[in-house]
């Protein structure tokens, strides 16, 4: 990290990701915090930390910034906020979720479908 790589999009979003599968989710949000830039891989990457510590509030949270940043959400994004509200039994969060699936179109997907699934 100290060699100043950790500002490329692909480097910080890999940082970040590997971080947050090794349990250092302070590590991996330092890291995202300090991007200058921030695209939709590296939101899921660190939003699906989040989800998969089982720390589905601050994915979530994760998650309506990334919206009120302007950034367009992909399916990865969807499953990994469907699966934070699982984690934390927020249907009616779940649902707000459900709505934006349905304006972006995502609905059809297979994996977003499943995960909706479990969600309700």
């Amino acid at each position: 990290i100290k060699t100043g790589f950790e500002s490329d999009m692909f480097v910080g979003s890999t940082l970040v990701n590997m971080y947050a599968k090794c349990g250092s989710l302070e590590q991996s949000r330092e890291v995202f915090d300090r991007m200058p830039k921030r695209d939709v891989v590296l939101w899921n990457a660190m939003i699906a930390g989040y989800v998969h510590h089982m720390r589905g509030g601050e994915a979530l949270e994760l998650f309506w910034q990334m919206l009120w940043e302007g950034v367009q959400p992909d399916k990865v994004t969807f499953v990994s906020a469907l699966k934070a509200c699982v984690c934390m039994e927020a249907l009616e969060q779940g649902k707000q979720i459900h709505a934006r699936i349905i304006e972006d179109r995502f609905e059809s997907d297979m994996c977003v479908g499943s995960a909706l699934v479990d969600m309700y």
